[in-house]
């Protein structure tokens, strides 16, 4: 099992920035990519960007493209989502989960996920 703990949420301005972390604990050796999804009120679940375990490669959603850093603290096990520019249609729960076997944009191929942690962004 991999344990997943995301912190760093809360509220922030438009155009204001948050750094989002997901601390990893485990089994972490069984995961090839870290995921962030996020569901907004009354929305679906989306993607919003992933990386390789161990390369740190990386891929955006469109959305996040340009606005969205994911990066990782090797020795920490920990994973961030620094998030720039925001505005209020990122207002979500964002949440960073583990996949076993590729690095994609759906849930799906995702087998470990965080509580979540909410982010709210005014105008």
């Amino acid at each position: 099992q991999v344990q997943l703990v995301e912190s760093g949420g809360g509220s922030v301005q438009a155009g204001g920035s948050l750094r989002l972390s997901c601390a990893a604990s485990g089994r972490t050796f069984t995961s090839f990519a870290v995921g962030w999804f996020r569901r907004a009120p009354g929305q679906e679940r989306e993607f919003v960007g992933a990386a390789t375990w161990s390369s740190g490669l990386t891929y955006y959603a469109d959305s996040a493209l340009g606005r969205f850093t994911v990066s990782r603290d090797i020795d920490k096990n920990t994973w961030y989502l620094q998030m720039s520019n925001l505005k209020p249609e990122d207002t979500a729960v964002y949440y960073c989960a583990t996949a076993p076997h590729s690095m994609t944009d759906s849930m799906r191929d995702y087998d470990h996920w965080g509580q979540g942690i909410q982010v709210t962004v005014s105008s």
